[in-house]
């Protein structure tokens, strides 16, 4: 039996690495720093949204959404998903006609959705400041939690017989006779390839993959800001909105995650980001602005440690290597890859067991790019 090499700890990597060990594929994983340390792990929960994405998206939305209500009973873990729903908010009249557009797109490949007018968004959220005047409304959307779904897959990926390695960094891929033969480890060990070879590192593909082709992505550190407890939470639902930079989700402890795109400010040396006082104020300023009673509000994390990849038109690009059928890449999420993370991986799983690309992964392709 030929051993699949999958490079990436996150929650594609854990994922992929039990679906195929859970059917008798031998599987080894290398992280270079701890399970879930990347872009799958941090603070808080993370947005299981269909609300707003690229239609390309939605039929991996309308699986995963299929999925995450009992993943949690399938990897043998406490509950990870919430039903929430989730509201896109808009202030400007502008906004009106591109979301009763997407509304019935989105309903029309599976995902229900409305859009709310001003008086019915106060019925979902009483508290927003008067100048909203409404919003896109998807109400099976929802929360995760992302690192214990990422530990959760691990847990079964060791457990159906995965070897996963941590603290092994993958530092470029060896060629012999026009195909990648192996993985070279940042220590210097070579790690033959003889199935398929799975790269789901997220920032670090395209360096890997740099010798056959230039992927049009970039990396950033994305501010994730928590507030210290709060005695009244007014968030009431997965909210995001239409022109401001800002994501808010409501924690079960009492804190506020206020997310939304900010950048911080990272360190390719330490491999640490640090956040920009200047960004949180304007993320903060904006949850005020949109939640009036969020005034005085106190963060008490301000996490920049997660680095993302971002793909120029917004979605991943999800391929094989040219010339090296057996070499699968995944990258580019552009910071929201996690939702559809459970769908993605059974794809992924089928194209390493059939050899075949699956349909629903083709508008990924590398070659949409020309």
């Amino acid at each position: 039996m030929s051993k699949h090499i999958i490079v990436g700890g996150g929650v594609y990597g854990a994922a992929v690495a039990w679906h195929l060990a859970s059917r008798g594929e031998a599987v080894e994983l290398i992280e270079a720093g701890s399970i879930a340390s990347g872009a799958s792990g941090g603070p808080g929960r993370r947005g299981v949204r269909a609300n707003g994405r690229d239609q390309r998206e939605i039929p991996l939305m309308v699986r995963a959404r299929e999925i995450w209500p009992a993943l949690h009973e399938t990897l043998d873990t406490d509950p990870l998903f919430e039903t929430t729903g989730q509201i896109q908010l808009f202030e400007r009249e502008v906004d009106l006609a591109p979301m009763e557009v997407r509304a019935a797109l989105q309903t029309r490949l599976g995902i229900e959705s409305r859009v709310l007018g001003h008086d019915e968004v106060r019925e979902f959220e009483p508290e927003v400041a008067p100048m909203v005047r409404g919003g896109l409304y998807c109400p099976g959307d929802g929360v995760a939690f992302h690192k214990a779904t990422t530990l959760a897959y691990a847990a079964k990926a060791r457990a159906a017989g995965a070897v996963l390695r941590e603290g092994v960094a993958a530092a470029r891929l060896i060629e012999k006779d026009g195909r990648v033969s192996a993985v070279q480890t940042a220590d210097g060990e070579e790690i033959p390839v003889e199935g398929k070879l799975l790269l789901f590192c997220n920032a670090g593909v395209k360096p890997l993959v740099a010798p056959w082709i230039d992927l049009p992505l970039w990396s950033r550190a994305f501010l994730v800001a928590v507030s210290a407890p709060l005695a009244h939470n007014p968030v009431r639902h997965l909210v995001g909105h239409a022109s401001r930079t800002l994501s808010l989700k409501r924690e079960p402890d009492g804190r506020l995650m206020i997310s939304g795109g900010r950048p911080g400010r990272w360190d390719y040396v330490t491999g640490r980001g640090t956040p920009i006082q200047e960004e949180v104020d304007l993320n903060v300023a904006d949850a005020v602005a949109v939640y009036p009673s969020l005034d005085g509000l106190e963060v008490e994390t301000a996490d920049t440690d997660h680095l993302e990849a971002e793909c120029i038109d917004k979605i991943p690009v999800i391929d094989s290597l040219p010339g090296n059928e057996h070499v699968l890449y995944a990258a580019g999420w552009t910071g929201h890859g996690w939702a559809i993370a459970p769908a993605v991986a059974e794809l992924m799983r089928d194209w390493v067991l059939d050899g075949t690309k699956p349909r629903l992964l083709e508008p990924f392709a590398f070659g949409r790019f020309g």
